[in-house]
């Protein structure tokens, strides 16, 4: 008999984030560098968004 469709989903999801973490575990300082450059887009957008905000709501 075949797999119900939400057990073979998190097979599935399972295997994904299998793969992935492997990859991470294989690739540790090109995951690092995907998370650090993550992170400066996400304070750059931020501090920009900020300050439009501030100069729009200024005067």
């Amino acid at each position: 008999m075949h797999a119900s469709r939400p057990r073979r989903l998190a097979q599935h999801l399972r295997r994904t984030t299998t793969h992935a973490a492997n990859w991470a575990t294989a690739n540790r300082r090109v995951a690092l560098g995907h998370v650090l450059r993550g992170a400066c887009y996400g304070t750059g957008t931020g501090l920009v968004s900020l300050t439009i905000y501030w100069i729009q709501h200024r005067g």
